[in-house]
């Protein structure tokens, strides 16, 4: 998979995208992550790539000539399965989409900063607007992090047992149960019996038991969400 990033900010991309799981997998050439600087296509020698809002209002919007140059660059060397935009009014990020984009070959992501972008770039080139959630980030950078590293250890081989994204949180509608290690007793509080068992059977049983209470409990509206 390739995805293309971009930033007014670059520079706050720089750690998450270049430490532990994402670190590895780019270094098995599972995934390619490139992150672009919007200052590259300024329209000035002045870098300038924002500018005021038509109609008055606080906040500066990143500029169409910009983003359209750089869009098409990249258009111009790739087809890309989505075009997506890190946005608060999009649809609401969650792991069932997660999964589907870890499928696609190519993606484009383009951070919003400011106040965000003007919204012919949207309807230009734009197939999928995304949010992380409700609420505001000073740019897409974060959020696209975010959605970047939950798309990649879904790829097979990123993760060293690849039975671990399958038992994540949400991706049956259920929270993970709770987990232990060593030690067995820790101030008093020990390990359930059924997890040093060595029965699997009954270690999954339990552990379904665990994730259903958990969501019934924290999150009932996910058990709306199973199947009948």
């Amino acid at each position: 998979m390739r995805i293309d990033i971009i930033s007014a900010v670059p520079e706050l991309l720089e750690s998450p995208l270049n430490h532990s799981i994402l670190k590895r997998a780019k270094e098995k050439k599972l995934i390619e992550i490139q992150v672009h600087s919007l200052r590259d296509y300024a329209i000035n020698k002045h870098g300038q790539i924002d500018d005021t809002q038509y109609g008055g209002g606080a906040g500066m919007v990143l500029m169409c000539e910009p983003l359209s140059k750089i869009i098409e660059e990249l258009k111009s060397q790739r087809e890309y399965d989505e075009v997506i935009y890190m946005t608060p009014d999009g649809v609401q990020y969650k792991q069932d989409m997660a999964n589907n984009l870890s499928l696609k070959n190519n993606l484009l992501i383009i951070c919003g900063h400011y106040k965000g972008i003007d919204q012919r770039i949207r309807d230009l080139y734009v197939t999928l607007e995304i949010s992380i959630g409700d609420y505001v980030l000073s740019g897409g950078e974060l959020a696209a992090a975010i959605m970047v590293d939950s798309i990649c250890r879904l790829i097979p081989g990123v993760l060293n047992d690849e039975t671990s994204a399958l038992t994540d949180s949400f991706q049956d509608h259920l929270l993970a149960p709770p987990l232990y290690t060593r030690p067995v007793s820790f101030k008093n509080l020990k390990v359930p019996e059924i997890l040093l068992s060595g029965h699997f059977a009954k270690i999954e049983e339990w552990r379904f038991e665990q994730s259903l209470e958990r969501t019934k409990t924290r999150r009932p509206d996910l058990i709306k969400k199973l199947p009948k």
